[in-house]
């Protein structure tokens, strides 16, 4: 087995990294760029959701897979990692959003356009909701599966994935609607069906995404030569 101390002995850490850092920024782009009517109800809930949520369970998918493999510590330096590249992305678009337009552009697209969608990322209330949101659901996840594991003594991975994967979307979904909707981004009147929408459709994928979990976890268990338990 290979200890977490040589990292750079991981062939395949840094890949999982990667497209667990972009999906979470294009998540987050997504979800400040529109909102989706799904045109049905449920329990008299109008069913709604944002868009970040159709690739942001994709980041739970990959955080379980880093946990599962590589254990609790190296998932947590990823966690640090997305979070810094999200604070980064930020200051991005908020940076672009009080530097002065080009005339053309702004005659043709404006900076109207630009704060109803991108400009949305950098708005104190979804960004504090986003980062808290992120920070809560994502160490949970971690934290759950991790624990999980080493009581389980590794067997059973259908029940330690899903039942972590529950409480960190719960999580989440909660604490990143709860903020928003008291910052004024969301309207109280979408609270709850965009809660019960994005809790769904997160776990829902998640479930369905559990065979691609065996499966990558244990290709890359049996390529790297590790299975930690922390």
């Amino acid at each position: 087995m290979k200890s977490l101390s040589q990292p750079s002995s991981f062939k395949y850490l840094d890949i999982v990294a990667s497209f667990f850092v972009v999906s979470l920024i294009v998540s987050n782009v997504a979800s400040s760029a529109k909102i989706v009517d799904l045109g049905f109800s449920l329990l008299g809930i109008r069913l709604a959701f944002d868009g970040g949520t159709l690739l942001f369970p994709l980041v739970y998918v990959l955080g379980t897979v880093l946990t599962e493999v590589y254990g609790f510590k190296a998932a947590k330096r990823v966690i640090w990692t997305g979070f810094a590249a999200m604070a980064l992305t930020t200051l991005v678009f908020f940076v672009l959003g009080v530097l002065p337009p080009e005339y053309y552009w702004e005659s043709r697209v404006g900076s109207d356009a630009y704060s109803g969608i991108l400009g949305g990322m950098s708005y104190g209330g979804i960004v504090l909701a986003s980062l808290s949101a992120y920070l809560v659901g994502k160490f949970a996840n971690a934290k759950i599966l991790s624990k999980l594991k080493v009581k389980m003594k590794g067997r059973m991975l259908w029940v330690r994935t899903i039942s972590s994967s529950l409480a960190g979307h719960f999580l989440d979904t909660a604490v990143f609607i709860l903020i928003a909707t008291l910052t004024g981004v969301f309207p109280w009147e979408i609270f709850l069906p965009l809660l019960l929408t994005n809790y769904i459709i997160k776990c829902s994928i998640d479930i369905t995404a559990t065979p691609f979990i065996y499966k990558v976890s244990g290709y890359l268990k049996n390529k790297e030569g590790v299975d930690v338990y922390d």
